[in-house]
């Protein structure tokens, strides 16, 4: 039996859209069916999976028509991804699958409203926690890092330079204590006033191009180490490209670039 996928991404985060909107074809998502998608030489290749599926038809009682099913490469379940919603969200634009350009999305992490523009979407990410500082560290170095939740773990650490994070291949030291279920790490160098360069390590994909979660945990630990007032906006330049998060104190909103680059059908492998 074949099925239907799409290939998106936002800032060189790559995903694969799997339509499924009665939910007939996929079934509760194999995390072994997942991976092997995912994987980038015996797959389509990407950094996880977004199905997409009616909220009613997933179990959610929403105002937002359609649930974003995300799925970590490894098929592991994440509750939230902002440049994953963005890339779902101009797909739905591009498909006619919601009318107008201002929406609502609903994720594990409840509602996103999305705005799509042809140049950019902007995602309100909602409300996030700030926890406390631990340890995070790579073969050499080792760092203190905030703990923030913007739907998902993050634990952002501000070196001096990128380059000591080194090749970010193997899975960074953190708290097992603080973060029981895993943690996406993010280290960011500051280039001038509101402007930085990050990477990350993120839970169940590795070291990927771009995180929209993170750089919106990035935006709120930077607002915190500044003292800065709200809105607070940070440019966070990322391998990918650029994402721009305005902090504000109950929320985030996170704008950058989401394409749909190719689409096809494949025949049922695993």
């Amino acid at each position: 039996m074949g099925f239907a996928w799409f290939k998106g991404h936002g800032t060189e985060n790559d995903f694969i859209l799997l339509p499924d909107h009665d939910g007939s074809i996929h079934g509760d998502l194999d995390p072994a069916f997942v991976a092997r998608l995912c994987d980038r030489r015996t797959g389509i290749g990407a950094d996880g999976v977004l199905r997409v599926i009616r909220s009613t038809v997933a179990g959610h009682n929403s105002p937002g028509e359609w649930f974003m099913d995300y799925r970590n490469a490894d098929g592991s379940i994440s509750e939230m991804c902002g440049n994953g919603v963005r890339g779902f969200a101009r797909h739905l634009v591009d498909e006619g699958l919601v009318e107008g350009n201002d929406f609502s999305v609903h994720t594990r992490d409840g509602l996103k409203f999305v705005t799509v523009t042809d140049d950019a979407v902007t995602v309100d990410m909602g409300g996030y926690t700030v926890g406390h500082h631990s340890k995070v560290g790579v073969t050499g170095h080792t760092w203190s890092a905030l703990e923030v939740n913007t739907g998902n773990p993050h634990a952002v650490a501000i070196v001096g330079s990128l380059h000591d994070a080194g090749s970010l291949t193997d899975q960074p030291s953190f708290d097992t204590g603080v973060f029981p279920a895993g943690v996406n790490i993010e280290f960011v160098e500051r280039v001038r006033d509101g402007v930085v360069r990050m990477r990350v390590h993120e839970r169940g994909s590795g070291e990927t191009r771009s995180c929209g979660t993170g750089a919106c945990a990035v935006g709120i630990a930077l607002a915190a180490a500044d003292h800065a007032g709200h809105p607070a906006t940070y440019e966070i330049h990322v391998p990918g490209g650029v994402l721009n998060v305005e902090v504000d104190k109950d929320r985030t909103m996170l704008t950058g670039p989401a394409e749909i680059v190719a689409g096809g059908t494949m025949e049922w492998f695993v």
